[in-house]
């Protein structure tokens, strides 16, 4: 279950929504993420209250079509999986929202089961147990 942030400059709702929907087809296809399995958070940058930095870090020479995209989610994937994720990615931003793939900047951050409340203040991926009773008493 990814969690995704995707910042845009100059992006209004409509380029938002299809950067998305880019984002999350990649994940259904290259990763095997359910397809209603979709938690995003979209932001749109004006460029005067709020902006985006870039530069031309190892050669990719970016500009203002920038969109950063923060995918956190459970460990496990190969690093194949993950390069193709990013192609997936850049490839489907550019036909969805017109982003050229050279300003489809992308960071996976992973992490463990334990580490995600999906609501009611419970840990849904990994239940409690004696351990995590005793522990939080003692506290």
């Amino acid at each position: 279950m990814p969690f995704v942030r995707i910042d845009a400059l100059g992006a209004d709702s409509d380029r938002l929504d299809a950067l998305g929907r880019a984002v999350q087809d990649a994940l259904v296809e290259t990763i095997g993420v359910p397809p209603d399995d979709r938690f995003q958070v979209l932001v749109g940058h004006d460029g005067v209250g709020s902006t985006l930095r870039h530069g031309g870090y190892l050669g990719v020479r970016r500009d203002d079509g920038i969109v950063f995209v923060a995918i956190t989610m459970r460990s496990g994937r190969t690093p194949g999986q993950k390069r193709a994720l990013y192609r997936r990615i850049a490839e489907l931003a550019h036909a969805y929202a017109g982003t050229e793939p050279r300003n489809v900047f992308v960071t996976v951050t992973e992490n463990e089961s334990v580490d995600w409340s999906l609501g009611n203040g419970e840990a849904q991926y990994a239940p409690a147990d004696g351990g995590d009773a005793q522990a939080a008493g003692a506290v």
